[in-house]
């Protein structure tokens, strides 16, 4: 978001909570100031927030990670801030947390192996390699998000879902949990036949997109408008109003 309103990007894929604390200028998510250059392009998939610990952790619930180590992402990014609601919105911060971590999702992954930590949040599409190596690996428990702490969140960008039964081994029943669009985000000095372009591209070729992974066989452009954090770029509307591309 800091590189598109400095010009030095054409295009960004960000969580919807992530966009919209840019446009707020949001100082605790990193934003010093209003990134009011950002503009939408379209929605696109949503990241599921997956809590992941180890099985024989003891840790069954959200209230039992107090006291336990944990790994949250690399520090204020996308992943980051939505441990930071999820966890405020479940009465819980990381001085609950014996050690908290600031890692990627791999080296998340590698520490729960070793037993080095308890438990990893990862803000991702269903069935992230990450998360399935470590499945592999060791035996895992997946920790429910009650639709109760998604609505205390208080942000229209958190959606209740949840983690289909047998997307990851060993997980046989479906899990509660929080769910956040992706938007593809321009900015406004990019010019519009670009970004006409570039959506009609992406929207064009979906079905062949949609045939490389399966969290892309969510996106559907009739939702490309809803819950867009910032103004939409009139090169993307041109192509979204229209609900089709040929």
């Amino acid at each position: 978001m800091n590189l598109l309103q400095a010009g030095r990007g054409e295009l960004a894929w960000s969580l919807a909570d992530s966009v919209a604390d840019a446009w707020e200028g949001n100082e605790d998510a990193g934003f010093t100031q209003k990134l009011d250059k950002l503009r939408g392009v379209t929605r696109t998939y949503n990241n599921y927030i997956q809590i992941v610990a180890n099985a024989g952790s003891g840790i069954k619930t959200i209230d039992d990670l107090k006291g336990k180590r944990i790994s949250v992402g690399a520090a204020r990014s996308g992943t980051e801030l939505n441990a930071r609601a999820i966890f405020k919105a479940a009465g819980l911060n990381y001085d609950d947390f014996s050690k908290v971590e600031y890692l990627s999702f791999g080296e998340s992954v590698e520490l729960m192996k070793n037993r080095q930590i308890d438990a990893t949040l990862q803000s991702a599409g269903l069935g992230v390699a990450s998360i399935r190596d470590l499945a592999t690996s060791i035996d895992i428990e997946i920790i429910p998000i009650a639709s109760e702490i998604v609505e205390n969140v208080g942000s229209p960008a958190y959606l209740p879902a949840v983690i289909p039964a047998n997307t990851y081994e060993g997980q046989t029943t479906e899990i509660p949990t929080a769910a956040i669009p992706n938007f593809l985000v321009t900015h406004e000095d990019v010019p519009e036949e670009l970004v006409y372009e570039m959506t009609k591209v992406f929207y064009d070729n979906l079905e062949s997109l949609q045939s490389t992974h399966n969290v892309i066989k969510t996106v559907d452009i009739k939702n490309a408008l809803e819950g867009m954090p910032v103004p939409v770029h009139p090169g993307g509307r041109k192509v979204l109003q229209r609900g089709w591309c040929s």
